[in-house]
């Protein structure tokens, strides 16, 4: 069983950055792809960013330029750098890590961005 445990969430002014990260337990970190998910209230879950096993990276179009996926295998974990923060980033923030068709996710983590 793979256990997810996301951290760094918090409340930042717009325009500031936070860094989330997720550990994974287990040995399978290192061959799966890592995703970040994030939901608002009333809203569905989205994906944020991807990074395969082999470290390429895909992002929503609402956050390229903006937030970096990367993940350290030696950890077992996968971080998302979150710069220029907008209001409408705030969402629960989850991290999937996905191998094959079995997929886990984490608690989630709150960010919350000021105006």
């Amino acid at each position: 069983q793979v256990q997810l445990v996301e951290s760094g969430g918090g409340l930042v002014q717009a325009g500031g950055s936070l860094r989330l990260s997720c550990a994974a337990s287990g040995s399978i970190f290192s061959i799966s792809a890592m995703g970040w998910f994030r939901q608002a209230t009333g809203k569905q879950r989205e994906m944020v960013a991807h990074i395969t096993a082999g470290g390429i990276k895909n992002y929503a179009h609402s956050v390229k330029g903006r937030f970096t996926i990367s993940r350290d295998n030696a950890k077992n974990t996968v971080y998302l750098q979150m710069n220029s923060l907008k209001p409408e980033d705030t969402a629960v923030y989850y991290c999937r890590l996905e191998l094959g068709t079995y997929y886990y996710w984490g608690q989630g983590t709150q960010v919350t961005v000021s105006s």
